[in-house]
């Protein structure tokens, strides 16, 4: 019992470093409207959900990569895709996923919204 309440608090120490790393690159970046959404309990893809925008397909391919090197620098394994077009970029970061977008293509697919029910939004 001691070795899985270890295990779990280990975990949710991974998570907070990864989230942290993530909303850190994205801050440094300079992205745009920064969203973390809890999804504890609401599905089983992912604890956190990091929606961003950046202002080009530069920009978005660009804060992709800085996320992408700064997990990488720090340990962590992240998979991603979307970075040759860069109107949408999905990292993959296993407990945390990142969904980077050009502003015109955020409000199109409007992830917030359709989250928004299912989970409590917090802006970072």
């Amino acid at each position: 019992m001691k070795n899985t309440k270890s295990k779990q608090k280990e975990n949710k120490n991974e998570e907070a470093q990864i989230l942290n790393i993530i909303t850190s690159s994205l801050e440094d970046g300079k992205a745009e409207d920064v969203v973390v959404i809890d999804l504890r309990g609401k599905t089983s893809i992912a604890n956190e959900m990091v929606i961003a925008s950046g202002t080009s397909d530069r920009h978005v391919i660009s804060l992709a990569q800085r996320i992408q090197e700064n997990l990488k620098k720090s340990g962590f394994k992240s998979v991603s895709e979307g970075e040759t077009k860069g109107d949408w970029v999905l990292i993959d970061a296993y407990d945390v996923i990142v969904h980077l977008f050009r502003p015109e293509v955020r409000e199109f697919y409007n992830l917030e919204k359709m989250w928004n029910s299912a989970a409590n939004l917090r802006k970072e």
